[in-house]
């Protein structure tokens, strides 16, 4: 157990599938000692590390009821399609609490991985001296959709949302030693990303100063496609377990929570039906207990 991991694709608020599968997994115990999540995928890596089960869903699902944090009017008053401050601030600190101290002290390996806007690749971003503010600040930066959302500095460096530079951080993990890797995804088998031309179009207008960042933007669907052919390859040679939704997508900005809590409800179930394969992969001993399973 001491070299495996967990790897979470973003996809906005398709994370909530991702959210279904991580709660049935801490239900069993099931924290693995490495993970590392991209956008809507870092916000998840949090909550798996602060082993927090149901907090992700209760952000993203719940609180729609309440009032929503996704929509034009946020992208007219703050320059962001989500209501950054509330995620990242007011969710944490105030109204469902982050448990920083858990985070803190887990013993868990947690990357959460942003674009360089300078360089255009991908930061990976790790934040284990107890400063709240920073992890935090280190998830929206994460989470910060090109075009839609303002940039965000972390340490001084300009960064967006993760998957323009690497959406499926897999060599990373390799990189890292971490030899049994569960691979949670938020979009059905055999997807590839189409060229965003538009997206393209835009960027280099808005980012002019940046044209590393720009060039990124547009070669982001080949990389994608190149590490979703890496994926396919190494899951045929058992080399990696591949979780993704068996059925169809919800979309990226999807605020209806009747079709949030049928994605989420369907990554739980699903998560139950595969766990006996997942522990069978990872080799892991329930018996154990949660606390074994992280050193």
């Amino acid at each position: 157990m001491k070299r495996s991991g967990m790897i979470l694709e973003g996809g906005g608020t398709r994370g909530v599938f991702t959210a279904g599968v991580l709660d049935y997994f801490m239900e069993q115990g099931l924290y693995l000692p490495y993970v590392i999540g991209v956008s809507a995928g870092a916000c998840n890596a949090v909550d798996y590390v602060s082993h927090q089960p149901g907090r992700m869903k209760t952000c993203t699902i719940d609180f729609l009821e309440a009032g929503s944090y996704v929509g034009l009017k946020y992208l007219v008053k703050n320059h962001s399609l989500f209501n950054m401050d509330l995620i990242f601030d007011v969710f944490p600190n105030k109204i469902i609490p982050f448990d920083y101290d858990t985070y803190f002290s887990s013993g868990q390996t947690c990357i959460l991985t942003a674009t360089n806007c300078l360089t255009g690749k991908a930061a990976y971003l790790m934040e284990k001296g107890g400063d709240r503010v920073k992890l935090m600040n280190a998830c929206r930066a994460s989470s910060s959709l090109p075009i839609v959302s303002p940039m965000v500095e972390v340490d001084g460096v300009p960064m967006l949302d993760g998957g323009v530079a690497d959406s499926i951080p897999i060599r990373k993990a390799l990189y890292d030693g971490i030899k049994k890797n569960l691979v949670i995804l938020t979009r059905q088998e055999g997807y590839r990303k189409l060229p965003a031309r538009k997206s393209y179009q835009i960027a280099k207008i808005m980012y002019q100063k940046y044209p590393n960042l720009v060039r990124a933007i547009k070669n982001r669907a080949y990389y994608y496609n190149r590490t979703m052919e890496l994926l396919e390859d190494l899951e045929q040679r058992g080399r990696v377990f591949v979780i993704r939704p068996q059925v169809p997508v919800v979309k990226n900005t999807e605020d209806d929570v009747k079709v949030l809590t049928a994605f989420y409800n369907h990554g739980y179930e699903y998560a139950k039906d595969i766990f006996p394969q997942a522990i069978s992969y990872l080799k892991w001993k329930p018996e154990k207990g949660a606390d074994e399973n992280v050193r």
